[in-house]
C-alpha cells in the first residue's frame, strides 16, 4: 500500500483494486495506532476512527487536493503506480 502523503503525524495511503470493499473513492489514513478510511468526494469516515482534531487536518487536505486524489484513485483501481500529494504545510 503506497503511501502518497504525510503531514502532522499523518500518513495517507492509498491500496491498488480497493474499490471492491469500499465502492466509492477513498484513502486510508493512519494516525498513531488509530486508522480509518476516508471518502475522497467528502472526507467522511467510511471505517474506523481517527481524533477530530486529525480527521478536520485530512479534510482541508482533501479539499485542497481533491483533482490529484481523484487521479490517484483512478490510477490505484487499475493496478498503476500511484503519486506522492503535497503534504499539508
Amino acid at each position: 500500500m503506497p503511501v502518497i502523503s504525510m503531514f502532522y503525524g499523518v500518513i495517507v495511503m492509498m491500496y491498488y483494486f480497493d474499490n471492491r470493499q469500499h465502492n466509492l473513492p477513498h484513502i486510508h489514513v493512519k494516525y498513531g495506532d488509530e486508522e480509518s478510511v476516508i471518502s475522497i468526494p467528502n472526507g467522511e469516515i467510511i471505517e474506523g476512527s481517527i481524533r477530530p482534531a486529525k480527521l478536520k487536518l485530512v479534510q482541508a487536505w482533501i479539499e485542497i487536493h481533491q483533482e490529484d486524489l481523484m487521479a490517484n484513485w483512478e490510477l490505484a483501481i487499475n493496478g498503476q503506480s500511484v503519486f506522492k500529494i503535497e503534504p499539508l504545510r
